[in-house]
């Protein structure tokens, strides 16, 4: 028997699984690539809300794990995947400058917020009124990550790709079985998948589109990363990663002509010089109307859980929120109420 069977291997299942293996638990992660919201990300993570100027929920927690966790995670698979990078919002008035300060004086947004605005001339952006720049702020690189650890699971027999049949689960009091599978538990990490799982598919999980490009511009010289109503990131031979819009409608991978446009102006709102598109690509998002992930245990199968819900900021989330679940499991420490599926009982059934 082993200890977890992890359905779902983008981000949150990623962090479960590595949790786990840190701990010395055997695992086996399936994975079918339906789900392609990990691999397309930005991966930027900043501990501040840009468009209000507000702090990130648990932030500095969260970077401080995710520190270790991406460190020993990179030694493993033998590939670096945390980029430090400095993120700059480019002001557009003097009033956004005002409101930068004021933001940097409440004592949760002191530690990320510099108050020496920058007036650094980067070809190809105009930006008189300058930028403020955020701390503690960086990117994973998330497409690499997926494939590299794809390869180290795959590597040591624990990946399996193919899709997760939820009928041929069989759950009982002292664990659960897939077909030639015992283990004492399985978590579900499936993101927008989540809507197909007879066991957590009450749960509201919303989904947000999202579509970025990657552009070549070689007249932009930037090292930086350049975050508006948009961020610019950069890749290295004048190639660079844009993104992201914000659909609550479409629940498709497809890329759309909606969202290369808002794409184009939001660019030419940053940028004064010529790009090119390389690519376009579109994904879902797992977001929750509360903007709190989704974790915890089934209230009726005390052996199924979920983690689920990462939304735009994955890759703080994903290690902070598989220790809070393994901790759960492992040591019964009660899950922060914000983050606990029980938030949303089923008012008809009282079940989750």
């Amino acid at each position: 028997m082993i200890d977890y069977i992890i359905v779902g291997s983008g981000l949150a299942g990623i962090s479960f699984a590595e949790t786990a293996l840190l701990n010395n638990k055997t695992v086996v992660v399936f994975n079918d690539d339906s789900q392609n919201s990990s691999k397309i990300a930005g991966g930027l993570y900043n501990p501040v809300i840009l468009k209000r100027f507000s702090e990130v929920w648990q932030a500095q927690e969260q970077l401080q794990l995710m520190e270790g966790f991406y460190s020993r995670l990179s030694n493993k698979i033998e590939t670096k995947v945390d980029f430090k990078i400095p993120i700059l919002r480019k002001f557009f008035s003097i009033e956004e400058q005002n409101n930068w300060f004021a933001a940097s004086d409440k004592p949760a947004l002191a530690p990320f917020l510099s108050t020496s605005l920058i007036f650094k001339t980067f070809e190809g952006i105009d930006s008189p009124f300058g930028y403020g720049e955020v701390l503690q702020t960086g990117y994973v690189d998330t497409a690499l990550l997926v494939s590299e650890y794809h390869d180290y699971l795959l590597s040591h027999q624990l990946l399996r790709n193919e899709t997760f049949n939820y009928g041929a689960l069989i759950v009982k009091d002292d664990g659960v079985s897939y077909k030639d599978i015992d283990a004492k538990h399985v978590v579900f990490a499936e993101g927008f998948g989540l809507h197909a799982n007879p066991f957590f598919n009450e749960l509201p999980l919303d989904g947000t589109k999202g579509e970025l490009f990657i552009i070549k511009a070689p007249l932009l010289n930037l090292d930086v990363v350049v975050n508006t109503s948009v961020f610019i990131l950069p890749l290295g031979n004048d190639f660079f990663k844009v993104g992201a819009t914000y659909n609550w409608k479409d629940k498709t991978n497809l890329p759309t002509e909606e969202g290369r446009a808002e794409l184009i102006e939001r660019i030419r709102e940053i940028i004064s010089c010529d790009f090119e598109i390389i690519e376009h690509y579109a994904g879902v998002r797992p977001t929750v109307r509360d903007r709190r992930p989704l974790v915890g245990t089934h209230s009726e199968y005390k052996r199924v859980h979920i983690l689920n819900g990462l939304g735009t900021r994955g890759v703080m989330l994903g290690p902070a929120m598989a220790k809070a679940l393994f901790d759960n499991i492992e040591s019964d420490i009660q899950l922060d109420r914000e983050i606990d599926i029980k938030r949303f009982t089923n008012k008809r059934s009282g079940k989750v």
